[in-house]
């Protein structure tokens, strides 16, 4: 399966983590919070440890966000994702030289709300997508969400080799936040962001080249760590569980999926997770820094399932003559994902 175009869209309004701690000084619920929680708080936001500089929200009212309810948190997902993935897809067509009503199949996965029919519906409608477009949603992926949902994608393609298909990865990450005693309800509030990404493929090459095609497509899950990292839902609210021993699962997950690729891409490309997650993954594969990784978390934070697409296209827009990459993503489950994008 080929990719015609890759394009990705970052939520409009921007904070700095320094601008994070200011906002939630003086917040109602703060006052709420075990001294150690305000504390974990600001350690992550402000020591400059985190590896972020900025985030990106779909909300202008950050001080607003973090006192919404259940009802409100999912309207915001309602509202924000198929916007936010639709200007992802838009980019990419665009990109393709073509017009939405020339895809013949969307993907889309997404794991920070719920909408029934999916968010691929709302797409669809507001690109003016034809009736006849085939929908597919992905959830319950997690972070890890993008591979899985490239090799749905690579299926369908098989089968109907003439098709143009989108894959769309969008995650509102600001519609689970909130103010808790749960370390890993702050620590995802101090690093993740929200943003998607869309690619255009087919299993015809593009006309103009470079022509990239993806393959060699692997999975390895531990249901036994599932507790880990997983959303819970909490009084009607999208809870992250996080344990502190994610960043070693996933070094050793993804080792796991390198050693059974067995070859040595130009670079490897991971979904950003976090600053520990990236030192983990650098120290079990040590011959590759994640530098496009670690750029993508710098400039967004922790994106959830775009990431390694915000990563790939950083890749491909300064260094495009790539022979071969190796894509890896992982979350929720515990799962990991991999595949191959490599020049033919």
């Amino acid at each position: 399966m080929y990719l015609h175009s890759l394009s990705t869209a970052s939520a409009r309004h921007a904070f700095t983590q320094n601008q994070t701690w200011e906002l939630l000084q003086g917040h109602p619920s703060m006052a709420a919070l075990k001294p150690r929680s305000r504390s974990l708080l600001g350690k992550v936001l402000t020591l400059g440890s985190s590896g972020i500089d900025e985030r990106q929200f779909a909300e202008a009212d950050l001080h607003a966000v973090f006192a919404r309810g259940a009802q409100e948190l999912n309207e915001s997902f309602e509202r924000s994702a198929p916007a936010l993935g639709g200007e992802a897809l838009v980019k990419a067509a665009r990109q393709a030289g073509m017009q939405a009503d020339q895809i013949d199949a969307l993907f889309v996965c997404s794991c920070t709300g719920y909408l029934c029919p999916g968010p691929s519906s709302y797409i669809a409608e507001a690109l003016g997508m034809r009736s006849d477009t085939y929908l597919a949603d992905l959830v319950g992926l997690g972070c890890g969400a993008a591979i899985p949902t490239l090799r749905a994608a690579q299926g369908y393609a098989a089968a109907n080799p003439e098709q143009t298909i989108a894959v769309v990865a969008v995650e509102i990450s600001s519609a689970a936040f909130y103010l808790d005693d749960d370390p890993g309800v702050l620590i995802s509030l101090c690093l993740f962001g929200d943003g998607a990404a869309a690619a255009i493929l087919g299993q015809r090459a593009p006309k103009a080249a470079p022509a990239m095609r993806f393959g060699r497509f692997d999975t390895h899950h531990q249901p036994e760590q599932r507790e880990k990292i997983r959303f819970v839902n909490c009084a009607g609210r999208l809870k992250n569980q996080l344990h502190r021993s994610v960043p070693g699962h996933a070094a050793q997950a993804v080792s796991i999926l390198f050693e059974r690729y067995g070859e040595q891409p130009d670079q490897i490309l991971a979904h950003s997770g976090g600053r520990d997650v990236i030192e983990a993954i650098e120290a079990k594969i040590p011959r590759y820094s994640l530098t496009e990784t670690r750029e993508i978390l710098r400039r967004h934070g922790n994106l959830s399932s775009p990431s390694v697409l915000f990563a790939l296209e950083e890749r491909l827009q300064q260094q495009p003559e790539s022979q071969k990459l190796w894509l890896t993503a992982f979350g929720a489950g515990f799962a990991a994902h991999s595949c191959e994008l490599a020049l033919q």
